[in-house]
């Protein structure tokens, strides 16, 4: 499959990330730090947002997303996709990875990533690469989305045509945009 160039960005920290609280389709809001990483992506997106006609400004519509692409986006209006939303992880959202490695050490002991596709009532890896390919093959040209970490990773393995045994080799960055053009990534910081 083909896609148009994206650029992608991952929301700014939030007050559960800093103390490793896990989030899914839970919300915080974003701490100091986290509002200073989405003006440093305002800032890489200024120029790209003011010479690429046509581009898409798209949001997950969890809290965290929105406040960030308001900042991002600036006065520009940007339309929100629930498809581009975090993956849920079920009776894991609200607790800590420390206290949910303590409660399952096998679990956590797959991998650094690999418990996502387990946490009880949890979304499995499938659903969501079903869901983010169906929103992104709905875009009708250049798109700017900011969504979260495992999502964002996922558009990126279906970009690229990776298995979703490859989530770990993604690395995200909060305050970077992560620019998916013709089949390559590049992170632009």
């Amino acid at each position: 499959m083909a896609f148009p160039d994206l650029y992608l960005m991952r929301h700014g920290q939030t007050e559960w990330n800093a103390a490793g609280r896990m989030q899914g389709h839970m919300d915080s809001p974003l701490t100091a730090l986290g509002r200073q990483q989405a003006a440093r992506q305002a800032a890489i997106m200024a120029g790209i947002l003011d010479r690429t006609p046509g581009l898409s400004l798209v949001a997950s519509p969890l809290g965290r997303a929105v406040e960030t692409a308001g900042i991002v986006f600036g006065p520009r209006p940007f339309t929100q996709d629930a498809r581009f939303r975090e993956i849920s992880v079920g009776a894991f959202e609200g607790r800590t990875r420390t206290d949910l490695e303590a409660a399952y050490p096998a679990l956590f002991g797959l991998s650094w990533l690999g418990w996502y596709d387990h946490a009880p009532g949890g979304e499995r890896l499938p659903d969501l690469r079903a869901r983010v390919t169906e929103a992104l093959l709905a875009l009708q040209g250049p798109a700017a989305i900011v969504c979260h970490g495992i999502t964002l990773r996922m558009i990126r393995l279906i970009v690229l045509g990776w298995p979703d045994t490859r989530l770990e080799e993604m690395e995200v960055r909060q305050g970077a945009v992560h620019l998916m053009r013709d089949g390559q990534h590049q992170m632009l910081i």
